[in-house]
């Protein structure tokens, strides 16, 4: 018997309790693990911490609609696949969000078997993020979160260069390059400088 942590993961984003709690239920039922969240800005902060999974995003929300939160999570370089809901026959929003990045969208309320299909499209694309395209895009989206500056230094880091040779090239402090690296890294949402090289690499055209 598997573990929840074995579990595939879905954020249910919504602001209505009463869908979060039938939605969970559905979703606990069939297998997945669900976080939820009861606002845009709820998910968003802890956007750089999600676990990898799909996110099911409702797109009439109070303060943040789903919209402006899949831009949102764009600019913070989070590339997981997001599933629309709607509620009231908005085709023409869902449509924006699929033109937007979205990969589906699914209208309340819906069956089992619909929200099934669409999130196992959804992980399909999770697993299919090793492919070099997919790869390329992921990595130029999170590496549009950095600043010119953090990228130049992230550039000479890809290069071998050690900091001072950073520094020197930029006209700025070695320390200066310390605390670029550092925040680079945080906003790539990696630990160790390996990984935020292979970001870089995943980025560069062949």
């Amino acid at each position: 018997m598997s573990s929840d942590s074995d579990l595939p993961v879905v954020h249910l984003v919504d602001d209505d309790a009463a869908v979060r709690r039938s939605t969970g239920f559905m979703l606990k039922t069939s297998g997945y693990q669900v976080q939820t969240y009861e606002s845009g800005i709820e998910l968003l902060k802890s956007a750089r911490y999600l676990t990898e999974g799909c996110i099911l995003l409702d797109i009439r929300m109070p303060g943040m609609d789903g919209l402006e939160v899949q831009q949102a999570l764009q600019e913070k370089g989070v590339t997981l696949p997001v599933i629309i809901m709607t509620g009231h026959g908005d085709v023409s929003l869902a449509v924006r969000a699929m033109k937007a990045g979205a990969i589906d969208f699914i209208e309340k309320p819906f069956e089992k078997e619909t929200l099934k299909s669409s999130l196992d499209q959804g992980f399909r694309r999770l697993s299919q993020k090793e492919a070099t395209g997919e790869r390329r895009k992921d990595a130029e989206v999170r590496l549009q979160a950095l600043t010119s500056r953090e990228r130049d230094v992230l550039n000479g880091l890809a290069q071998g260069l050690p900091n001072k040779t950073i520094a020197y090239d930029l006209g700025i402090s070695p320390r200066t390059v310390e605390i670029h690296r550092a925040n680079l890294m945080t906003k790539l949402g990696v630990r160790s400088l390996s990984e935020a090289l292979r970001i870089a690499f995943a980025a560069q055209p062949d």
